[in-house]
């Protein structure tokens, strides 16, 4: 087995605990999984609302957002929470840990929502593929460029009418 060096473990140590990232993922996927389905039950689904009888399309609506919202909630917590394990035991951070964790909650969300076998291969190989891609082509949302960035700063600038 391979020993990390300082700044591999430097990168590991993040302020976040695995829980406090697993809990993170989960109310990300909460959040969007719910707006998601409000946009599907504007789409779908929803009976026309009636003059008199406007609660059976309000109910059916938020029992879609919540389940939109629960499946991705399940989805972005097993995710974080697996692929923490799983760079815990390895001791490496690499696209591997992400594969598996999204191979782990594609397979048992959508493989239990299908209630297949077949569903569940397929759901976690796709997912799996889309974080391994994502992981080795390097996208991330912010870049390092080694530049701070303050939103105030203290110096005096030359006024233009000077």
């Amino acid at each position: 087995m391979k020993r990390m060096d300082q700044t591999e473990l430097n990168l590991m140590e993040d302020e976040d605990s695995p829980v406090t990232k697993t809990l993170k993922g989960a109310t990300v996927g909460l959040a969007a999984g719910t707006i998601w389905g409000t946009v599907v039950a504007t789409w779908h689904d929803v009976p026309r609302v009636e003059r008199s009888v406007a609660l059976p399309g309000l109910v059916r609506t938020l029992k879609m957002c919540g389940n939109y919202g629960l499946t991705f909630a399940a989805v972005g917590g097993l995710y974080i929470g697996v692929e923490q394990l799983v760079q815990k035991q390895r001791m490496k951070r690499d696209f591997v840990n992400g594969a598996v964790g999204a191979f782990v909650a594609g397979a048992s969300v959508y493989g239990f929502k299908g209630r297949s076998i077949q569903t569940a291969i397929s759901a976690g190989s796709c997912l799996a593929f889309t974080s391994a891609v994502l992981d080795i082509g390097g996208r991330t949302t912010r870049v390092d460029n080694g530049k701070e960035y303050y939103a105030y700063t203290t110096e005096k600038r030359p006024s233009i009418n000077q």
